[in-house]
């Protein structure tokens, strides 16, 4: 068994009483694994029908599902973002928020993207889902699975919670912070948990915990909700945390707070808190006022578009590349910003080159894919050409209907434009 730290076994047998034996036989099992499909790139039972590993339902997340497959990670459907590796109590929090298609929502702390990309899914693609993460490589990896997962409507910023503050106000209908914690309900899938759990991160995680909620609490519109998370069992992280919340933010009730212990439910435990926001305003955001692309790239990407896509993204604007698909009430945004949208691709002399992005994006309604069986997908993803036979120009690579990337037909070969930051 997992050799956990005495002061914190103290703590949870004070707190448990007669329960506390079953808490500790829980950490005798293995970590529990889940995922979570993807609905935005197809429906729950035609991911079943090909779906390589046994599945069992998650009660509180009706796309999530418990799976004791080892390389979850590691299979061509969760290249091609059919679904996402989460830990099913951490997809307790988002539901609470019960988010809709056409509302603005944010994600205060959102990397790696499990819960701000579980929350895209029930938007369709439609309003603005902002997804922000502090620390930069962690952005990255956020931005990185957003793509993969094929969110249109997000907008990925690498930002401290006072600089998201001050640049939205109150804008958002919907707020998450899923706070960094001491992370007990960490302790089973990861050994360094344990190793850096101490009463002094505790108090120092509960500290910085409160100046988050405070940013968050001035980005919700008056009659919003704000969810506030944690993967920890400590009370300063937790019970204490939302009461002491309530009492600097009157104009906020607690509607209702669980708790999930690994001995109670399937999972390794969590911690989630809905708020509504009684009192307060709505930020008037100036709209922005992207920078529209020359002509010969207009008409080059029109051109592609013509033979390659079956569907319109608006609102193409040109930043280091040309993007589309922004909301149009998309507000002038002045914090970092690693993607916005849809990044449509480059254009390089008359040609357009789509981007991956593009193509994890899309649909076989909206785009010419090149179903390909696991054998050539493997062979794909590890950055091969592979034979196309009569085929002939820009083609999604598919697998089971899923987006893989984009190839190049030439010549009966098919040449490979999967990124190599992407390939394995």
């Amino acid at each position: 068994m997992i050799e956990l730290p005495e002061k914190f076994l103290e703590r949870m047998k004070n707190i448990l009483g007669d329960k506390f034996g079953d808490f500790l036989s829980s950490y005798e099992k293995p970590a529990v694994k889940g995922i979570r499909v993807n609905t935005l790139k197809g429906g729950v039972e035609d991911f079943k029908k090909v779906c390589p590993f046994a599945l069992k339902p998650v009660p509180w997340e009706q796309y999530g599902f418990i799976t004791e497959e080892e390389k979850a990670g590691k299979t061509v459907l969760h290249a091609a973002g059919a679904y996402y590796v989460q830990e099913p109590s951490a997809m307790c929090a988002a539901p609470l928020l019960d988010v809709q298609p056409g509302e603005k929502v944010l994600d205060m702390c959102s990397a790696p993207g499990g819960k701000g990309t579980q929350m895209a899914q029930r938007m369709c693609g439609e309003g603005l889902i902002v997804l922000n993460e502090i620390n930069l490589p962690r952005a990255k990896i956020l931005s990185s699975n957003v793509e993969r997962l094929g969110v249109r409507n997000a907008v990925v910023t690498c930002a401290s919670p006072s600089d998201i503050q001050s640049a939205f106000g109150e804008y958002f209908d919907k707020v998450l912070v899923d706070a960094p914690c001491s992370g007990e309900g960490m302790f089973r899938k990861e050994p360094n948990a344990v190793a850096e759990w101490s009463e002094e991160n505790v108090s120092m995680c509960a500290r910085r915990q409160s100046l988050i909620l405070d940013s968050a609490a001035g980005c919700v519109k008056a009659g919003g909700r704000l969810v506030y998370s944690t993967c920890t069992f400590a009370p300063e992280e937790d019970e204490l945390q939302t009461a002491a919340f309530l009492s600097r933010h009157p104009e906020f009730s607690l509607i209702t707070q669980k708790k999930l212990y690994p001995h109670e439910i399937i999972g390794e435990g969590h911690f989630a808190a809905l708020f509504i926001k009684n009192q307060g305003g709505e930020s008037e955001l100036a709209p922005l006022r992207p920078r529209r692309p020359d002509k010969n790239s207009l008409k080059a990407y029109a051109d592609f578009a013509v033979e390659s896509l079956s569907v319109r993204f608006d609102n193409i604007y040109q930043a280091d590349n040309m993007f589309g698909g922004l909301p149009k009430d998309m507000p002038e945004l002045h914090v970092h910003v690693l993607r916005a949208g849809i990044r449509l691709g480059e254009v390089k002399g008359t040609r357009f080159v789509p981007s991956h992005a593009l193509a994890m994006c899309l649909t076989p309604s909206e785009a010419r894919f090149l179903e390909i069986d696991e054998a050539t997908a493997l062979k794909y993803l590890g950055g091969n050409t592979f034979d196309c036979g009569d085929v002939t120009g820009w083609r999604v690579v598919s697998y089971m209907g899923y987006p893989l990337g984009w190839c190049k037909c030439v010549g009966g070969v098919a040449k490979n434009h999967l990124p190599k930051g992407v390939r394995i």
